[in-house]
């Protein structure tokens, strides 16, 4: 009996907390699944990070010669015709760019053997959203992943939020960059200049969702004064222009635009500090017990269930507490819960999770953008696209309407198709799923008339759909 346990932690360590298994991955966790998940927390990010041969600076600079380009192509006196298929041209061009991103993060996704410390990544990822619905953020996504999630997603959430929060791709996805205080030298400037009764304009996009999304929550106690006086602490928060080349597309803060005064946010009084007033809001957002239960249970839910247990939220949002935000002692208390390894696999992998994992499960790689991104668009998931700034849904509804299903269905047809021949599918359908199938998928998968039809029934098994 001890032993049969022993095979269910493990196949729950990697296709829960993990991305699906790879061949003999299993295996590997058998000895100790704890010790296997804890020690992907160790890790330094060269253990899992990405290439960083394009980092932000220098795609704010291509997003520079791009529109040089653009406007130098307009004014060229070509037809029309032909200035549009230029304009097409270059747009494919800088566009590229953010392909290259997201095969580079799916590649790594589908080989790495740190499954773990990949999902980790993903959800703050996807908590911290940026959407690339604009040319400049799409081409900062990948970046934006680099630099401000995987470096401090195991250490203080400070930290993550902090980064996050300044990174250029949050700034532009959230039009921070065009936030002007109405009390501020540049507006008093600009009202002298133009004699516009009007305000210079405040904009409260990014104060409202840290508020809202990033930190506390809907129910945390802030009022819309609030996000006001927390849009004006954040003013002069901005992206540096190629007339400061020491700061050309990084985080910079303008006092020129930034709104004086004292500030008091959620019942906490902030003096005039300039950029240090934000950050002092950011600090004590990131220690108020309202984000601590709310991201604990959204961990809950993401690993566990969509009604997690209750005693596992209890546990998260304590160590959280007495941590101060510390995430890799968070992510240890998730792998020590014992409420989190419960066998029933209730989350439904979302169409990113479950290409990832059937790659896995024949130890292959997509090869090209083009291989995976329709299919994801096809399913609801288009590559860097997340609908809102909340993200993508971690339910099971938004993913399992009957057409999707369908559609999943379809792809692993094809995909079966097209890698089967020389494939095992019940040599496959054991490693990937371990102790977690079922005696009927196991029967159904040995019984189909070909290889092909065989790994499909496994993609479309409900324990290769659900972890």
């Amino acid at each position: 009996m001890a032993g049969a346990a022993s095979e269910m932690k493990a196949a729950i360590a990697v296709t829960r907390f993990g991305l699906g298994a790879r061949p003999g991955e299993i295996e590997t966790a058998l000895a100790d699944p704890e010790r296997w998940l804890e020690d992907q927390i160790a890790l330094s990010d060269g253990g899992s990070a990405l290439s960083e041969t394009t980092l932000t600076g220098q795609r704010m600079e291509a997003l520079r010669r791009y529109q040089a380009d653009q406007v130098q192509i307009q004014k060229s006196g070509q037809g029309a015709e032909q200035v549009s298929e230029q304009l097409r041209t270059l747009r494919r061009n800088i566009q590229s760019a953010t392909a290259m991103d997201f095969i580079e993060r799916a590649r790594l996704a589908t080989a790495t053997p740190h499954g773990f410390r990949e999902r980790w990544s993903l959800f703050w990822s996807n908590h911290f959203t940026v959407s690339a619905v604009k040319l400049s953020t799409a081409l900062l996504c990948g970046p934006y992943e680099k630099e401000a999630i995987r470096p401090h997603m195991f250490g203080r959430f400070e930290d993550l939020l902090t980064a996050a929060i300044q990174h250029p791709a949050m700034l532009l996805y959230l039009d921070q960059t065009g936030s002007v205080g109405p009390g501020s030298p540049a507006a008093i400037r600009l009202r002298n200049r133009t004699r516009a009764a009007r305000e210079a304009g405040l904009n409260e996009n990014l104060a409202r969702e840290v508020l809202e999304l990033h930190t506390v929550g809907v129910d945390g106690g802030y009022l819309q004064k609030d996000v006001t006086e927390f849009a004006r602490s954040l003013t002069g928060w901005t992206v540096g222009s190629a007339e400061s080349p020491d700061r050309a597309g990084q985080f910079t803060f303008r006092p020129s635009t930034h709104e004086p005064g004292v500030r008091t946010i959620m019942g906490r009084r902030y003096a005039e500090s300039g950029l240090d007033q934000g950050l002092g809001v950011l600090r004590d957002l990131s220690a108020h017990p309202a984000t601590a239960r709310r991201l604990c249970f959204k961990l809950a839910q993401h690993f566990v269930s969509e009604t997690p247990p209750q005693d596992l939220v209890g546990r998260l949002t304590d160590a959280w507490i007495r941590s101060n935000g510390d995430l890799a002692r968070l992510a240890r208390t998730l792998i020590r819960s014992p409420a989190a390894w419960r066998s029933g696999a209730e989350k439904l992998k979302t169409p990113y999770e479950w290409l990832v994992s059937s790659y896995r499960a024949i130890d292959r790689q997509p090869t090209t953008y083009g291989q995976i991104a329709p299919t994801l668009t096809a399913l609801g998931q288009r590559p860097f696209y997340p609908p809102s700034p909340e993200g993508w849904p971690d339910e099971a509804a938004y993913w399992a309407a009957p057409d999707a299903i369908i559609k999943r269905m379809a792809w692993a047809e094809r995909f079966s198709a097209a890698v089967a021949s020389r494939l095992e599918p019940v040599a496959i359908a054991r490693s990937s799923l371990g102790a977690r199938m079922s005696s009927l998928t196991a029967k159904t998968i040995a019984r189909a008339e070909s290889r092909s039809e065989a790994l499909a029934l496994l993609l479309m098994s409900p324990e290769f759909q659900r972890r």
